[in-house]
């Protein structure tokens, strides 16, 4: 493989879609067919190779976005897979940068959903070449034309300048690693992806290219390891870099720090390989330069210009996020004091740009882009064994003229007709503006809301309930609206632990006639901590932890055997949304616990 490579050869693009749309499925078959692996290799690998951390592959979709390359022939093809959910956004932008042409791909049955927009729009600003792939033309429900008429009107809306209406289109089965340029009638055919290659070859222009300049790079992600230490990603603007090179790093306050650059490293498919050097146009991966953050440039020792620093779009969301101070507190992790919880967040904040964090009192607000930004976060500090707890989630509001500005959003349902009335009751309640609303002849649904962020906290959950899993939901944010008044709320009330010990079955049965158990026997409770859910609108405390009494006419199996209703299990996310202002959750490695700010019944009942 040649190592400095000629830049008219260099093809950089990135893959942005909606969730689920089959990106992250397209790289690995480009990165299959271009013979990165050994065939034994990529029979033995898992799929969906480019999603390699713990919870990418438990959750089913792309959270970081990754770089890796191929060589095609001549041509080394640098593709930058990104996140499809609107949560992990700050992703796409900051990689975006690093392209000069993008694959926007869309589902034959869905068409463009809201995150299609929300990447198209930062693409098209950005100026990259689009190349459009109508995915899974397979499905039973493949609507190919009507797409085509919405992919259409979408760069009608988005494009900038003339040039960007004028793309190609070709239809793929990204599952069976199959592409074509006209619309096949029969999928089983022979084909694979080869037109794919020729496309981005043919219509995404090489890097434009200053060779004899001074070096200049914009670091756009970091990566890390215990041999080399720090490596600063980016893609070099102009000029080439040899290791051994001395460098200025152009800090994001105006500073300047001189470092070396030790070793130059190239990404080929999920490995990274040295190499002699790099030259301006192709995706780098340096050590050497500890220092970097996300957003700085690294440039010659000599000249230094800095680049204009990447801008992400601001958060959205807020959590309380500090110490334990339950009455279990360090029993169950390794990290729990608050400069434990800083150091982990400061780290966080290096790889992280679309998240915030500030002080507040012993704990700290972290702001991020949704729930699920937020929940991933929170799910990995628990896995590294920390313990802290967290609050409701709370929408940032910005101030523009003297007034509260609070975010909208675009909520588009897809829901089976029986289930539309349930639907438009739910969200009737939490203050949503039908914009509108049409049935496909399938059978299904689609709703067009606009309402508050702070209405849609906890709201996908309940409509999973109420739909038996049928709904699907999107949503993104599309602007600013004077902040309105209080929501009511929704929830009933809690079942509360009158005392410390250990939950008894006895208890437990008597619990279950007021409502709905969290927990099951033989569960360490503390007082205050919330053990179920009250059929009432009001909080009740109960005592769990009462044990039988017996005496000498009642022995312990002549009422017979308890028989209790299976606990319902809240996930991390789900905990997020059942929260209420005056609650909190406690998360350890082990468990999750809901249970009242203030634990003192007595103290609790006077505020």
């Amino acid at each position: 493989m040649a190592a400095l490579q000629d830049p008219t050869k260099i093809r950089n693009i990135a893959i942005i879609a909606h969730v689920d749309h089959g990106k992250t499925t397209l790289v690995d078959g480009l990165l299959k067919q271009s013979q990165t692996f050994r065939d034994n290799q990529a029979e033995m690998g898992q799929e969906l190779i480019m999603d390699s951390g713990d919870q990418e592959k438990e959750r089913g979709i792309t959270i970081t976005a990754k770089v890796t390359a191929v060589q095609h022939g001549d041509y080394r093809i640098n593709i930058i897979d990104t996140p499809g959910h609107a949560d992990f956004s700050g992703e796409v932008e900051r990689t975006l940068n690093m392209a000069d042409g993008c694959i926007l791909i869309v589902d034959a049955q869905e068409g463009p959903m809201p995150q299609t927009k929300f990447v198209l729009e930062k693409a098209l600003e950005g100026e990259l070449k689009p190349i459009v792939i109508i995915n899974k033309i397979d499905k039973p429900a493949a609507r190919i034309k009507e797409v085509e008429d919405e992919l259409a009107d979408l760069f009608l809306e988005l494009a900038v300048h003339e040039d960007q209406l004028h793309y190609p289109v070709y239809y793929a089965v990204g599952r069976a690693g199959k592409a074509w340029i006209e619309a096949p009638i029969d999928f089983e055919g022979d084909s694979d992806l080869e037109v794919i290659f020729d496309a981005i070859i043919e219509h995404i222009p090489a890097p434009k290219v200053e060779l004899d300049k001074p070096f200049q790079m914009l670091v756009t992600s970091l990566a890390w390891d215990t041999y080399k230490g720090k490596y600063a990603i980016g893609r070099i603007t102009r000029g080439k870099v040899n290791p051994g090179d001395p460098v200025t790093l152009c800090k994001k306050d105006g500073t300047q720090t001189k470092a070396k650059v030790e070793l130059v490293f190239m990404s080929h498919g999920v490995s990274k390989f040295e190499v002699p050097g790099g030259v301006a146009g192709d995706i780098v991966q340096l050590t050497g330069v500890g220092d970097a953050q996300i957003g700085e440039t690294i440039a010659d020792a000599v000249s230094p210009e800095a680049l204009p620093t990447i801008e992400v779009e601001a958060p959205t969301l807020r959590i309380y996020l500090g110490p334990n101070t339950a009455p279990f507190k360090g029993q169950e992790g390794e990290f729990n004091t608050s400069r434990q919880i800083a150091e982990r967040l400061q780290k966080e904040l290096e790889i992280n740009v679309g998240l915030k964090v500030e002080e507040d009192g012993i704990g700290f607000t972290v702001a991020g882009r949704g729930e699920l930004h937020l929940g991933v976060l929170i799910e990995t500090m628990r896995r590294e064994g920390y313990e802290f707890e967290v609050g409701r989630p709370q929408v940032v509001t910005k101030l523009e003229d003297g007034k509260t500005m609070e975010p909208i959003e675009e909520v588009i349902i897809e829901v089976p007709a029986e289930h539309v009335g349930s639907v438009q009751m739910e969200l009737g309640q939490r203050r949503a503006i039908l914009k509108e609303q049409f049935a496909s002849p399938k059978g299904v649904t689609k709703l067009v809301y606009t309402m508050p962020t702070r209405a849609l906290l906890g709201m996908r959950n309940v409509l999973l309930t109420n739909t038996k899993g049928t709904i699907v939901m999107n949503s993104l944010t599309i602007g600013y609206e004077e902040q309105g008044s209080a929501l009511q709320q929704l929830r009933p009330g809690v079942l509360i632990s009158f005392s410390t010990g250990t939950s008894t079955p006895y208890s437990l049965q008597n619990a279950e006639a007021r409502g709905t158990t969290f927990i099951g026997p033989a569960e360490k409770v503390y007082a205050g901590q919330i053990i179920g859910l009250n059929t009432r609108s009001e909080d009740m405390e109960i005592n769990i932890c009462k044990p039988k009494q017996l005496t000498n006419m009642r022995t312990s199996s002549s009422d017979g055997v308890v028989q209790l209703t299976p606990p319902v299990i809240f996930s991390l996310e789900q905990c997020l949304d059942f929260l209420e202002n005056d609650e909190l959750l406690e998360v350890t490695p082990k468990n999750l616990r809901l249970r009242k700010k203030e634990l003192d019944p007595n103290k609790r009942k006077r505020k």
